[in-house]
């Protein structure tokens, strides 16, 4: 599940690397879907991702607003300190931990601690298809989405 993760950074990387040859007119236009722009949209996979962690971790939700990041360069350098967060946590991670059961501060709602990194992999991934789209409607070619060939299974005989 580790390596999930580590595909969704390594794409949300290329897609931050991409987005500077966009002019910010485009980054910041309100589109169709998710949660509206660009921008937005790499922030709110960053800030997803790290809610969710912290409450699997049972730490309280940090509330981080979109409108306190308007550059490409300051949503980047969030989501990396969130990452090396996140990763430090995933080093820890053991299947046991899969059925345990979490609430986190933002519903009453009990899930497993499994099936919210799962959600958090498919997250992403759903967000990486509509930043597809719409570089596709701005004429550039989008971040491919295949895991093969990333270098991510070299350990693997």
């Amino acid at each position: 599940m580790v390596t999930l993760f580590q595909y969704n950074w390594m794409v949300r990387d290329e897609w931050f690397e991409l987005c500077k040859q966009i002019p910010m007119e485009e980054l910041l236009r309100n589109r169709i879907g998710g949660v509206g722009s660009i921008l937005h949209t790499l922030f709110h996979i960053s800030d997803v991702e790290y809610s969710w962690i912290r409450g699997i971790q049972g730490k309280p939700d940090i509330q981080v607003q979109y409108e306190n990041y308007n550059s490409l360069q300051q949503v980047k350098e969030l989501s990396d300190s969130w990452v090396n967060e996140t990763q430090v946590f995933l080093n820890t991670w053991s299947n046991d931990f899969d059925n345990e059961v979490v609430t986190v501060p933002w519903t009453e709602e009990c899930y497993t601690k499994g099936e919210i990194l799962r959600h958090v992999i498919a997250h992403e991934i759903h967000h990486m298809g509509q930043l597809s789209i719409w570089g596709r409607e701005i004429g550039i070619k989008p971040i491919s989405a295949n895991v093969i060939g990333r270098g991510l299974f070299q350990n693997v005989k």
